[in-house]
């Protein structure tokens, strides 16, 4: 498999950035799903009148910080960010607490235009800026017995009113089977906009794996594992029955309460046409070898 990968899109689609960082205010009334590792999804296009200041910045989900849409805004500003470090440990060469810097140092970030869609069923394109997982993964050194890389948020009880409240089983885990963790699509981002991720974005770093639903992208990670046995992952923890641990983009298995038939382009204004929603999101060229003879029904 070449390490590197080249892209479809253009500046054209991206969505606008006022447009990404305001997507909840957009979409308020639609069905929820809140907390760390929550993302956005697939193509858009379009322009829209620019929200204010206060507008983007003051609607977003991050149940750590409460489950109100403005509770982010008032409360994401006391994660504490720097210094950050992450762990990394399990079946790995080279365990360790790692300071973010020195994980990162030498690693080329790229920039990265994916389609990127929720599982709510509305869809953007972002710019991101980050490293692909898989130079991560081989600084630190995987070893053979490895299958499978588990991920876990960032908890600061003293600084997250939500975790308090309990309203998931924090810290937030997610996981991918390794050849997910090493494809090329794969990144952990550093930035957004050629900017820093803000807090209640997933600052300072997140995964991004632009085939699966958003929920898939954890924010704010501090520890990474190697593992033998598959992680378990929240959303799956919370309702086995609606989240499933791969979580891939398919337009032809339906949420159980909403179709994934097809998505609302943010961008394209509220009452905007609905699109076909894309196999792995448009990856399918990339990414649908992973899954040969897989029943994507049942793996879901």
């Amino acid at each position: 498999m070449a390490h590197r990968w080249t892209n479809d899109l253009t500046y054209t689609d991206v969505t606008p950035k006022a447009a990404y960082l305001n997507r909840r205010q957009i979409l308020a009334g639609t069905v929820g799903l809140g907390a760390i590792g929550l993302a956005g999804a697939a193509s858009a296009q379009g322009e829209l009148e620019p929200n204010t200041l206060e507008e983007i910045t003051s609607y977003n989900n991050f149940y750590e910080f409460g489950t109100g849409k403005g509770d982010p805004a008032k409360n994401a500003g006391a994660l504490v960010t720097s210094p950050w470090s992450i762990k990394v440990d399990g079946l790995v060469d080279n365990p360790g607490e790692y300071a973010l810097a020195d994980l990162l140092d030498g690693l080329t970030v790229e920039d990265r235009l994916y389609r990127f869609r929720c599982v709510e069923a509305w869809s953007m394109v972002i710019p991101w800026n980050g490293i692909e997982l898989a130079d991560i993964l081989n600084k630190v050194g995987v070893q053979s017995g490895a299958k499978y890389v588990a991920f876990e948020t960032v908890v600061q009880p003293e600084n997250m009113i939500g975790v308090q409240r309990r309203v998931l089983d924090f810290p937030y885990v997610e996981g991918l089977r390794l050849d997910e963790a090493m494809h090329p699509l794969t990144i952990l981002a550093t930035g957004i906009y050629g900017e820093p991720i803000a807090n209640q974005n997933g600052a300072p770093i997140r995964l991004v794996v632009p085939w699966k639903y958003g929920f898939k992208s954890i924010k704010s990670i501090v520890r990474i594992t190697l593992t033998d046995e598959e992680p378990p992952i929240s959303w799956n923890k919370a309702n086995p029955r609606e989240y499933g641990f791969y979580s891939n983009v398919n337009p032809n298995v339906d949420h159980p309460r909403w179709s994934q038939a097809s998505e609302r382009k943010i961008g394209g204004g509220l009452f905007a046409d609905r699109q076909d929603t894309l196999m792995f999101n448009g990856y399918e060229k990339e990414v649908a070898s992973l899954y040969e003879g897989m029943d994507l029904r049942e793996f879901f």
